[in-house]
């Protein structure tokens, strides 16, 4: 277990490395001068010299990316242009934001779904397997902001049931706060919900057509069991891997829930700095939203084994 651990972690270090030249890059691609655009048009030439230089933008690029490196693993991220906050502790902190809404909304998408998908696999041609397919295909059809925007009016505006604005952090106040996710969460969910199902369905399908069910079956053993204890075994872990790639996509493209329901994340942190011309936040964004794709991925090929049988941790 200890040498499967130490391969795929080895084999992250490349992709961080990757990651973080890409991200470094992609900001200093961006059309025009960043000093330029941080001071405005009426900034005069040397205001923008100066501010060149305590960014470190008169210096070559390879050299640039080696000082923004040995500051990035140093856990110095700069400084925010607007508001002077260190960028690491600001991005942590909106992160932990999204964190929590992405998490629970995969955890619930996926008690869900994955049940469904199973059943539906199991019944399938039937009425039921027609109505968990019509439904995943339905909740994948409508974006998620139109889905948040329905929920926010029916809920927010028409019943008056959840608030519309605002947002109080769970470790503040569990139930207040937990009444503020409410909306961006359910709507998460249903999307995701779609995804997961259709994926579980599919995996669960071709376990069924194998030839151990077959045996199974022939040994006299109930459909539940052939179901969930045989089938579901080796049918869950594409299904994990799905679970990991939603989890980390959320976490990357978050930026539009948030703004529908004006939460404070991650992602409403990057559109308002992207906007604000704010580029060492915008970096730091970047950046967090990158590692931790690598990191869930990393996760989810070491908890591989424990969730399909056929894969061993060698």
């Amino acid at each position: 277990m200890l040498r499967f651990f130490l391969n795929r972690l080895l084999m992250a270090v490349p992709t961080v490395i990757i990651v973080s030249i890409a991200v470094f890059a992609l900001i200093r691609l961006i059309p025009g001068d960043p000093a330029a655009l941080m001071l405005g048009d009426m900034a005069d030439p040397q205001q923008i010299a100066e501010l060149q230089a305590d960014l470190g933008l008169d210096k070559p690029m390879p050299q640039q990316f080696v000082i923004w490196a040995k500051n990035a693993l140093s856990g110095d991220l700069g400084r925010s242009i607007v508001n002077d906050e260190p960028v690491l502790p600001l991005v942590a902190s909106r992160f932990v934001i999204s964190g929590e809404i992405v998490l629970i909304a995969v955890i619930l998408a996926a008690v869900f779904a994955v049940p469904a998908g199973v059943i539906a696999a199991w019944k399938q041609n039937s009425l039921t397997d027609l109505a968990f397919v019509g439904t995943a295909t339905l909740l994948l059809s409508i974006p998620t902001f139109w889905l948040g925007l329905l929920l926010l009016l029916l809920f927010g505006l028409k019943l008056g049931w959840l608030p519309v604005l605002g947002y109080v952090s769970m470790r503040q106040n569990f139930l207040e706060g937990l009444i503020y996710i409410i909306m961006p969460v359910a709507t998460l969910v249903m999307h995701e919900m779609g995804v997961l199902l259709r994926m579980s369905r599919a995996s669960t399908l071709e376990v069924l057509r194998l030839d151990y069910i077959t045996h199974a079956r022939a040994k006299g053993l109930s459909e539940m069991a052939v179901l969930w204890r045989h089938a579901f075994k080796n049918a869950f872990g594409p299904t994990w891997t799905m679970i990991g790639l939603v989890l980390g996509n959320l976490l990357g493209g978050i930026a539009v829930i948030e703004t529908v329901f004006s939460i404070p994340g991650l992602g409403r942190l990057m559109v308002d700095s992207i906007f604000q011309r704010d580029y060492p936040v915008i970096q730091g964004c970047l950046l967090f939203v990158a590692l931790s794709y690598v990191a869930v991925n990393l996760i989810v090929d070491l908890l591989y084994p424990i969730f399909d049988p056929r894969v061993t941790a060698k």
